[in-house]
């Protein structure tokens, strides 16, 4: 059964050639397609029980023929389907340039928001895509757009190790520090993801390891990681050695679960091995409970220097 949405976002039933012409998109046929709109009998934004139109369908299928033909019967470029996407979201997960600038020609609403505040500029940069970057940033698009949890497109970038998109972000004048809800940052998201070349352009571009809700900061998501470079990459940019507000420290992570190279690096530092965590337990009290006895040695070797 195939409908239109009316105003009142509603569906309605309409004739049986709708259903003919979303068959013959999925056939490929242009010029069953075209034949159809041209009798009058069809909608040009007919959509199936999920809210799918002709034009979505279409993109959804990289056929450029008839994305071209079903914009050139006025197709609606910003119709939405019950999940939410519309035809340049679509166009943006395909990675499909030429029919983003299509749909951007034609009068694509490039801030339009999903139910969980997803946006064009946020779907491009968690896929990476810089030239979609590029491409809706001069043409307008929100650069302050989030998602519902506070993840914005420098965070997704980060996320999943796009430094090009982060450089680009950032360049374009995001933010490198915000803050998702639950305290993430970008720079803490590529640390726990080990994305090593990301911290180090964020902490380049004056990134802070700021710590999240629970207390955590990157530093101490790393060591618990055993993310070596990271660690490295971190230290450079003045990440906190002390107790953090969970109680805990970057040395106590590396200790528990025995990250040998880590324990170095952090004493190295400067890191204090006298100190307890909230349970009144130093890293070498929980290397020792692990039975890591290199670890034991580091730090018994470091206590005697005070």
């Amino acid at each position: 059964m195939f409908y239109i949405r009316p105003q009142s976002d509603q569906f309605q039933m309409v004739s049986s050639t709708d259903a003919l012409l979303h068959r013959s998109l999925r056939a490929g046929d242009v010029s069953a397609v075209k034949e159809l709109l041209d009798t009058g009998r069809t909608h040009v934004d007919c959509t199936d029980q999920d809210g799918v139109t002709p034009l979505m369908l279409a993109i959804s299928r990289k056929d450029r023929p008839m994305v071209d033909a079903l914009l050139d019967e006025g197709a609606d470029v910003n119709a939405n389907s019950v999940a939410n996407e519309t035809a340049l979201l679509i166009a943006i997960e395909n990675d499909s340039r030429v029919d983003v600038e299509a749909l951007i020609k034609y009068g694509a609403n490039i801030n339009y928001r999903t139910k969980d505040g997803g946006s064009a500029l946020l779907c491009a940069s968690e896929r990476g895509l810089l030239w979609a970057i590029r491409l809706l940033i001069r043409s307008g698009a929100d650069k302050d757009a989030r998602l519902l949890d506070g993840s914005d497109s420098v965070f997704l970038a980060a996320q999943n190790g796009h430094v090009e998109c982060v450089k680009v972000l950032l360049e374009e004048g995001c933010r490198v520090d915000w803050r998702r809800v639950d305290g993430t940052t970008a720079l803490w998201i590529a640390a726990q993801c080990g994305e090593v070349e990301t911290v180090e352009e964020l902490g380049m571009r004056g990134a802070k390891d700021l710590p999240r809700c629970d207390g955590a900061t990157a530093l101490f998501k790393a060591a618990h990681k055993g993310h070596e470079d990271i660690v490295q990459a971190l230290l450079a940019i003045d990440s906190h050695l002390g107790l953090l507000e969970n109680g805990e420290s970057a040395l106590h992570a590396a200790a528990l679960f025995g990250h040998e190279r880590i324990v170095e690096m952090l004493l190295g530092e400067g890191a204090d091995a006298r100190l307890m965590n909230r349970n009144g337990e130093t890293p070498l009290d929980l290397a020792q409970q692990m039975g890591y006895d290199q670890i034991v040695d580091l730090l018994k070797k470091r206590r005697r220097f005070f």
